[in-house]
Order: structure tokens, then sequence, then C-alpha cells
């Protein structure tokens, strides 16, 4: 399903020309409003009147997350307060938070956003949304719900938490879509195995799952267990929330809603902008927002753009599934390894659960030790310990043959590693830098 189809199908150099339109109006607007820009723009020696086309966005200076941080709470801010009508921000875990601030204008471009990627999905107006995303100053829940009302769909304002009462809401209401982070859905799934439901007779056939990254394997996962279709689904607090971009039914890379975020691909040591199909960080440029407009804000994820045809009919270029974040990229002994190498290692392998964990250590000969703890699943994890030790040796063989690095394997008892209700914490660091 096609929510709008004359922006989301729109010939590909129309967009362009209001893409450059919109840069042209916001290098104008941050340079007049916000002295952090204005600043940033004349230590590029660049003004508004060099734009003269959309690849001059190549020529204005990058924004960071400690840009956000150090003019928290107002600093960016591009237009009167009067003019504010909402506030998210991020959970400011690492430091001052990260503040998004709105306008009324801002939240239909999010509404916008939000039913277009519920509508990639297959939501309808039809539909009851079991929305799991946290509500509150996150933009998960928030954003889910604006999207589904702009759909026409029944939404149920879950949060998350309290899995009893999410299991019998989901049953006793005939939920059919699933929204909430990949690790929470496979914590719902197992928590109905638990009570005896069968996920399977229960009327929920499709899931947008984000807000973490996850594999293919991770997918699958969760569609044998639901028996639905589980798209992927990404955006951040700074840009706006969710909406960003997201799958259709093709599953073959996220669409980004390039009217309203223009994206481009840069190497993260560099800077230097990279074409579509090369892998690099993830930028992105605020084109139409009011409230906390930015200009290229780098995501630190990694993926790359796909500007091939898509067969839904859709025009708008594409991103592929995150491959992970520049920050969460571990260095050991060497090696470049995301996280979500190991995962997607670990779904294959006949077993285990998709539950893990990394614990990183420097050991007395100064080099780095890693244990990768693991959880079996209960039909394995018997008093039979040779079949334990080949599935452990199997794992370390593994790991070693993907990663190029040696881990010490442990395997652990079902339910052993701590279930989170928001983004899995999958790593643990107890190196001194």
């Amino acid at each position: 399903m096609i929510f709008n189809p004359e922006n989301e199908c729109m010939d590909i150099q129309t967009r362009k020309k209001l893409q450059f339109a919109a840069l042209k109006n916001l290098t104008e607007t941050v340079y007049s409003k916000v002295p952090f820009y204005r600043n940033k723009m004349e230590q590029a020696k660049i003004t508004p009147y060099d734009i003269h086309s959309i690849a001059d966005i190549e020529k204005l200076p990058f924004t960071s997350k400690d840009d956000l941080r150090e003019n928290y709470p107002h600093g960016l801010r591009a237009c009167s307060q009067a003019r504010i009508v909402e506030v998210h921000m991020s959970s400011g875990t690492t430091g001052k938070p990260v503040v998004n601030e709105y306008t009324k204008k801002d939240l239909d471009i999010w509404w916008e956003s939000m039913a277009r990627t519920l509508s990639g999905a297959g939501c309808t107006r039809n539909d009851i949304v079991h929305n799991c995303y946290g509500y509150g100053l996150f933009t998960g829940g928030a954003g889910v719900h604006y999207g589904s009302l702009n759909v026409g769909a029944e939404v149920l304002p879950m949060s998350s938490g309290n899995t009893e009462r999410q299991l019998m809401i989901m049953r006793d209401f005939g939920s059919t879509m699933l929204t909430c982070t990949p690790s929470y859905a496979l914590y719902l799934a197992e928590e109905a195995e638990e009570a005896g439901i069968d996920l399977k007779q229960l009327p929920i056939n499709k899931g947008c799952f984000g807000a973490e990254p996850w594999s293919e394997s991770m997918r699958a996962e969760i569609e044998s267990r639901y028996g639905m279709k589980a798209y992927d689904i990404y955006g951040l607090t700074e840009i706006i929330g969710p909406g960003v971009a997201f799958e259709c039914e093709a599953q073959n890379g996220l669409h980004i809603n390039e009217d309203f975020f223009y994206p481009e691909i840069i190497d993260p040591a560099s800077g230097k902008s990279l074409p579509a199909g090369e892998k690099g960080e993830l930028v992105f440029t605020t084109l139409t927002r009011e409230g906390t407009p930015l200009l290229r804000y780098r995501t630190r994820d990694i993926t790359c753009l796909i500007n091939e045809p898509c067969i839904c009919g859709r025009t708008t270029i594409r991103m592929n599934r995150l491959l992970g974040r520049t920050d969460d990229m571990l260095i050991i002994r060497g090696v470049n390894i995301f996280p979500s190498q190991i995962e997607q290692a670990l779904i294959e392998i006949e077993g285990t659960e998709p539950q893990y964990m990394i614990i990183i250590n420097r050991g007395d000969s100064h080099l780095d030790e890693v244990e990768l703890q693991v959880e079996v699943k209960k039909e394995f994890f018997t008093d039979e310990t040779r079949g334990l030790e080949i599935l452990r040796s199997r794992i370390e063989h593994i790991m070693k043959s993907k990663l190029q690095i040696g881990m010490k394997v442990k395997l652990v008892e079902p339910k052993t590693i701590e279930r989170s209700i928001g983004k899995a914490k999958r790593v643990i660091d107890n190196r001194k830098f």
C-alpha cells in the first residue's frame, strides 16, 4: 500500500528540483536565525548564496551529536518559542539529552512520514496496531501513534513492560500489527510460549521493528515465531523520530522519505561523499523542518544507498539495512567487529537463542580477551555435556572463521541473559583505554 502516491512515486528530476528549493530555503533560515550555523558556515567560508544546486550540499558543514548536546536545550531552535508545540528528546544517558522541538508543520511531516511507514508494511484503517514502543519524551511510541491515526487504524498505546498484560490485550483485542524493538518482539514470543499462547493462531500478521540494528536472520526468527511479515523501519530523535525510512512489501532496502530528509553517504574518516552503492556513514539534512532543522547530521550509522527501481512503484531512494554504527564498532586485536555480525552468525546455528552478551577484558598479557555468552535452547540444554561441548566448539570455530578473531564461548541456560524492554544491551567492554 502506498500512502501518498503523488509524492512517493514522483518523477526523480521533479523531486530534485523541490529538494534544491527546500535546501536553499533551509540554509537561508539557519544562517539568519541560528547563531551556531551562521558561525559554522562562516568558518567554512560559505553563505546561502553559494548554494546553486542540490549537489552543493557537500559545501555545507556537518552537524554532530556533540553539537546538539553543546547547544542544549534551545541553541538550535530556528523559530520563536511561541511556534513550538511539542518537544521530544533522547535519554541523555551519555551526557546532555538531544532535544528535538516541533512546530505544527513539523508534526504534520512526522504524521505523514509515519503513515507512509506503516502503510509500507500493509497497515490500513482496518488494522489494530499494538504499539509497544515507549511513550513520553522518547519518539518511538508517539511516532507510531501519530502514524496510526493518520492511516486511520485503531491504536493500542501499550508502551513496553508488563508482558503478561501485553499478551492478554494482544489476544483479547485482536491486534493485527505489532510495533516495538526486534529484541522485545522476541522476548514477547518467549513469554507467549511459556504461557502456552500460540502466536500463530492470533490475528497479528505484520510488524514494524526498529530502534536497534537487527539482522535478516533475526527477521526470519520473528516471522517464524509469529507467523507474520516483519518490516524494518528507521529513524532517530535528532531528525524527527521514526519514519525517516521504511521497508515496503519487497523487503529490499528502506525507502527514505527524501522529500523531507536528504540522505548522503560519506567516508567516516575523511568526510568525503561516496556514490550510491558504496558503504559508509549515513548523513541526513532535514530539508523542511522548522523547529530544530539540521544540516548534514552525521548519524554514525553504517549503510549504503540503493538507487535502483523498486518493484513497489516508489521512486524514493533506498538505504540498505544497517550494518552497524561507527560508535558501536569494536576494535579487538586490530580487527573491526560489529555486534550485528555476531548476531547474524548465531541465529544460523541450530540450538542457540538470539540472545547473547559480549564481554571484553584486557588480559595479563595486555591482549584483548573476548567472552561470548550464548543462550542455548532449552531442548539442547541437558545433562549431556558432550553435546554442549560440541556446540560450544562449533560456535568458537564459526566465530573465528567469520570474524577472524578467537573468542571464548560460554553456553548459558535459557533466559539467563537479561532481557531489555527497549534497546538491547549486547556489549560489556571492561578495557581501559
